[in-house]
């Protein structure tokens, strides 16, 4: 039949022994794909069950190769691994109305800083948004290294000058301005490292709508703050089980250069001590 397989396997015997040697075995072994397999045997108890073994064992072979090659392929597209050509920063909102009212607001400026400049270092773009900037005024220009236009590196005012620095009111940095200028310009990059404020606002809803989009986001943990601690500590746990990672501005950087003999290793080493010898808040448990 059209969904049928059958295989005879026979033995001859001599003519006296043909009752006891022609003994039918019918095997129906496990329907698979719509097909069953018959098998029909000689008298050998012993060789049928070694076949039947054989064709478990390799059904739960296969199976077991295509599970591993499954969870593989899960594993390659999930691990949230950085690569300088793929990613992108986005400063969101680090603006000076907002800086007495940010839990530990002092650091998330220390990490905002230093996330720039290894950025810049490494050759990542950053993208900065502003929260109504009638209102609440420019972005922190600490956000950037004193010495930043010196080493070529983004400054707030380069920013401007390539059209990276959006107004918004949207809670999300994902206004239509930024989606177009990211589909349009940025269409490579698969990988967002987000730093700023408010953790549970509008870092929360940029990082919801890029995951919407497909995309690998990276929170950076002492580089994110809101007015209240609970609503950072909320909006952690919110993102990540949403699908971002949680990472550390350092973790992100070093990943970033994945080596040692990456050729800005050095220059971002000593950006990495400098920023350590700082006070950071999160430290305290």
């Amino acid at each position: 039949q059209k969904d049928h397989c059958f295989t005879f396997e026979w033995q001859t015997a001599p003519t006296s022994n043909r009752l006891r040697n022609f003994l039918l075995y019918f095997v129906v072994c496990t329907q698979f794909t719509k097909t069953a397999f018959v098998h029909c045997f000689p008298s050998d108890s012993r060789s049928t069950n070694s076949i039947l073994r054989n064709q478990q064992n390799n059904k739960n072979g296969n199976d077991n190769n295509n599970n591993m090659s499954a969870a593989s392929s899960a594993a390659r597209r999930t691990v949230g691994k950085l690569h300088p050509e793929k990613t992108m920063v986005l400063l969101c909102d680090m603006q000076e109305k907002f800086c007495p009212l940010i839990f530990k607001m002092e650091s998330v400026v220390q990490t905002a800083r230093y996330m720039t400049s290894v950025a810049s270092a490494l050759e990542v773009p950053i993208l900065a948004t502003q929260q109504y900037t009638k209102v609440f005024g420019p972005t922190v220009p600490d956000c950037f290294a004193e010495n930043a236009a010196e080493q070529k590196w983004t400054t707030l005012e380069k920013l401007q000058e390539t059209n990276m620095l959006f107004d918004k009111k949207l809670f999300s940095m994902i206004t239509p301005e930024v989606k177009g200028k990211l589909e349009s310009e940025y269409a490579d990059k698969s990988s967002f490292i987000l730093v700023g404020i408010e953790a549970h606002v509008c870092i929360q809803q940029t990082c919801l709508d890029l995951l919407e989009q497909g995309k690998d986001v990276h929170v950076i943990v002492d580089g994110v703050s809101s007015q209240q601690p609970i609503d950072r500590e909320i909006a952690l746990q919110r993102m990540q089980a949403a699908g971002a990672y949680l990472t550390t501005a350092q973790s992100a950087a070093f990943m970033l250069m994945q080596s040692a003999d990456h050729a800005n290793f050095k220059t971002v080493s000593k950006l990495t001590v400098a920023h350590m010898k700082l006070a950071n808040e999160f430290n305290i448990w």
